[in-house]
């Protein structure tokens, strides 16, 4: 493994609260090599999202800080593009105005010709060109997704960073989109960070899996390395003992050793107790 693609070194951040600084992160280590699927996994408030910000340059670590080919991290920059659980497309552009936007800027002195075939071959990437010229709000969900990640493809990034870009699909169009990231991810051979809730999707794309402990002061729990041969058949998957291996591997971190119970709310509580009042109220009244 090439060790010196992007490495995160004792990456700790801190937030202000009124009542002091709320430690998010800390201690975390990674190396990551060129060309890896890495997925970060974890319950909700674990700094999953944290790291990716910091990695993009949207937070700035307290502690330590992110290499990526030798250059350290500060700021957002081109060769780092997101991909957000929102597609975050522009309503009043079309799906070709809205890659043709991030080309102009990753493409700045070339021609116009050489602009559109860039803009066309991403599209072809995500299979959108059939759609070039509607607007978001005349395409699915899962098509604006796909949009979403030939825009981000034409930025030409070292590293693709995806906050849980399926979250909001429905499961058949979250399939045929992760088929469509393993396809892209062998053409190009790009580095993927990418955060999900979902075991069985991080299982079947990742090299690796990244399991964080909870917060607050959440560092990284466990590492899974996932020898899986690519290209991946999800229907072979389902009945292979391997897989079913690693799936067990990470339910069993986060839910035998990372538990996290969620408190009961006193709304709830009280709207418990009416609940059962109410009951004891309409029982009376049959009884009656």
């Amino acid at each position: 493994m090439q060790s010196k693609h992007l490495e995160l070194s004792q990456v700790g951040i801190d937030f202000p609260t009124p009542k002091g600084p709320f430690t998010a992160l800390t201690d975390v280590n990674l190396k990551i090599a060129k060309g890896e699927f890495v997925s970060l996994i974890g319950h909700s408030g674990c700094g999953k999202s944290t790291v990716l910000n910091i990695v993009a340059g949207l937070h700035q670590a307290t502690t330590g800080g992110v290499i990526l080919d030798g250059a350290e991290v500060t700021t957002p920059g081109p060769e780092r593009a997101v991909v957000f659980q929102n597609h975050s497309l522009l309503p009043w552009l079309s799906v070709y105005k809205n890659v043709e936007l991030a080309v102009k800027h990753a493409m700045r002195g070339q021609s116009k010709a050489q602009m559109r075939e860039w803009v066309m071959h991403n599209l072809e990437l995500v299979h959108m060109t059939h759609a070039l010229d509607k607007l978001p709000s005349e395409i699915s969900g899962g098509m604006k997704q796909r949009v979403g990640i030939a825009r981000a493809l034409s930025m030409q990034p070292k590293v693709l960073l995806m906050d849980e870009p399926f979250g909001a699909l429905d499961a058949l169009t979250r399939a045929h989109l992760q088929d469509a990231l393993m396809e892209i991810h062998a053409n190009l051979g790009n580095t993927v960070i990418m955060i999900t809730h979902d075991v069985d999707e991080a299982v079947l794309l990742s090299d690796r899996i990244v399991m964080m402990n909870n917060g607050p002061a959440a560092t990284i729990g466990e590492i899974l390395e996932v020898d899986l041969p690519r290209p991946r058949e999800r229907l072979a998957l389902a009945d292979s003992p391997a897989y079913n291996h690693y799936r067990h591997e990470v339910l069993t971190f986060l839910y035998d050793k990372q538990k996290k119970i969620e408190p009961v709310s006193q709304h709830r509580k009280a709207g418990s107790t009416k609940v059962k009042s109410d009951n004891k109220a309409s029982k009376s009244s049959d009884a009656a």
